[in-house]
């Protein structure tokens, strides 16, 4: 008979599954400082060795490293998502900067339309809280602040679609973005009119989630993903007539 026999599960093996799940789900992130060894070992219920083998095992496997004097973290593991030689292609050409949006339009058109489909109260709730965040940064006129919760607004979506292959791959990607990678999303929101626009684009997603619609929360994030597209387009034109220009004049001012 295809029977074996059962084996209690070490303390450390436990502790090991659980930590990884809350890494792999997006709770525990990249950078983020995990409780002393006393708290974390009252909160999961385990003596200290029992911890300490676990977080070994965790440190072996690449996903958690101890920080001399400062404790233990969550290792940068999306770091590896793309080369150095890779990010620098990203960074020196535009091409990179639209075929990222276009693929920004795909993923997360999906991402909100099984974010209003399987998206928990909770979800949603983590959801609206980031637009109104989004409103109070607005109103201060802080277009740094508004840029990254911009970022975070975005990953809520994602996160709500509950999908972890997803999450981790368009995780790593808006670090990119943070870094400035693709564009600046700062200078966009230094714009009077396309702070405004890119507001009520954020709104228009947020309410049609928020309503549970997933076919309108697709196309909200599609049409505000394609203001960017237009609006970076219009940026890069901008830039090229005006560097003509100043050559004309250059020309003009030396032929004198």
């Amino acid at each position: 008979m295809p029977f074996e026999k059962v084996h209690p599960e070490k303390l450390s093996a436990t502790v090991v599954r659980q930590i990884e799940k809350l890494i792999l789900r997006g709770i525990l992130r990249p950078g983020e400082r995990l409780p002393s060894e006393r708290e974390l070992s009252e909160k999961l219920g385990v003596s200290r060795p029992s911890l300490r083998e676990a977080v070994s095992e965790l440190q072996n496997r690449g996903l958690l490293e101890s920080r001399a004097g400062a404790g233990i973290y969550v290792t940068d593991v999306l770091g590896s998502a793309f080369s150095e030689a890779l990010i620098g292609l990203f960074a020196g050409h535009d091409e990179a900067v639209f075929d990222y949006l276009s693929f920004r339009r795909d993923m997360e058109g999906l991402a909100a339309q099984r974010a209003a489909d399987n998206g928990t109260e909770t979800d949603l709730k983590v959801i609206a809280e980031l637009m109104a965040k989004m409103e109070a940064a607005h109103g201060k006129r802080n277009p740094a602040e508004e840029a990254r919760l911009d970022a975070d607004f975005h990953l809520a979506i994602i996160e709500a679609s509950h999908n972890v292959i997803m999450l981790h791959m368009m995780r790593s990607m808006y670090q990119l973005l943070r870094e400035g990678v693709f564009y600046n999303r700062q200078v966009m929101f230094r714009q009077r009119n396309t702070r405004e626009q890119l507001l009520e684009q954020h709104k228009a997603i947020n309410v049609a989630l928020q309503a549970r619609d997933g076919r309108a929360a697709r196309e909200a994030v599609e049409a505000h993903l394609g203001y960017v597209e237009d609006a970076l387009t219009a940026d890069r034109k901008t830039a090229r007539n005006e560097l003509i220009a100043r050559q004309r004049l250059m020309r003009e001012t030396e032929s004198r």
